[in-house]
């Protein structure tokens, strides 16, 4: 046993490392990582970035699209007017132990037998896909004082070059 659970040790930390969020980028095609965008109307666009892992990386780099677009688009700031992100908190993965007690009775050839049991579980689980779709609006001149309203070129400057 003591030599057992150094490699369950080890291939948990190997199988928990393959799946992390690729470099920034635009989506590579159905499934894959990256960012896509679409026009809804003229200063309104559907933002969406798809990764790997915790939620909040993944988020960034959505708004970190949303300011790229908007200064692509000619405009100085943008507006989150819908956000959704599909991913749950521990979505990074990692060693997570449980422990769990159970009881329980049967009737066998005339023998009745019960007993007690615990168990220890020892979950290795990688990071798994997470997303985050922003819906919003473009604007031009000085940032609304409203929710949720971003200055671009702030926002791309403290979002830009390789983070994750």
């Amino acid at each position: 046993m003591r030599r057992f659970l150094p490699a369950l040790l080890a291939t948990g930390l190997i199988l928990g490392g393959c799946a992390s969020l690729a470099p920034y980028g635009p989506q590579g095609g159905p499934g894959g990582q990256g960012y896509s965008e679409q026009r809804i109307e003229r200063d309104r666009w559907r933002v969406t970035y798809n990764g790997v892992g915790a939620p909040g990386p993944v988020a960034d780099l959505a708004l970190r699209r949303a300011a790229e677009l908007t200064l692509s688009e000619g405009y100085d700031w943008f507006q989150v007017t819908q956000r959704y992100v599909d991913g749950r908190p521990d979505s990074a993965g990692g060693f997570r132990p449980s422990v769990s007690v159970g009881y329980g009775s049967s009737n066998y050839g005339g023998w009745r037998t019960s007993g007690t049991g615990v168990g220890v579980g020892l979950n290795f689980s990688g990071p798994t896909p997470t997303s985050t779709v922003l819906e919003v609006r473009l604007g031009r001149g000085a940032r609304p004082d409203a929710a949720e309203a971003y200055d671009a070129r702030q926002v791309a400057g403290a979002l830009a070059g390789p983070r994750y």
